[in-house]
């Protein structure tokens, strides 16, 4: 009965995020991609508490997805030396913990990497470059 509202309500919210992708500044990415990260984890621990290991380990994964594919490698190395090492070492460990957290199903786990998230994300957004009125 309400699938097909399902379907349009998914297909929405893609283009919503396919249109913000496409609009954003490299800073808007980044903010996106942490904001993503953060969401995807707070799924897996309501998923958790609520007994739905398969949408747990779902989301779980796309928060890694999120954290290994769009912000650790986009990681430049050479150049952004000290603090690229630092985020690629943050990156792991949440990384690691989020397997960990898979595996024993473990939500203050799911909850640490949030806690080691969200404080680059405030960073990030607090130095939000300003646009120079021209």
């Amino acid at each position: 009965m309400f699938a097909p509202f399902k379907h349009q309500a998914n297909a929405y919210s893609n283009v919503h995020v396919e249109t913000g992708v496409q609009g954003a500044d490299a800073h808007q990415l980044v903010s996106m991609l942490l904001d993503g990260a953060l969401t995807a984890i707070a799924s897996a621990v309501n998923a958790l508490e609520r007994g739905d290991i398969p949408a747990k380990c779902k989301a779980v994964s796309k928060a890694a997805i999120i954290i290994d594919e769009g912000l650790r490698a986009q990681l430049d190395m050479q150049a952004g030396g000290q603090v690229a090492a630092t985020l690629q070492d943050l990156y792991s460990c949440v990384l690691l913990r989020l397997t960990k957290a898979n595996l024993k199903n473990d939500a203050a786990m799911l909850r640490e990497c949030s806690q080691l998230l969200t404080p680059m994300r405030d960073a990030w957004i607090s130095i939000k470059p300003q646009k120079i009125a021209a």
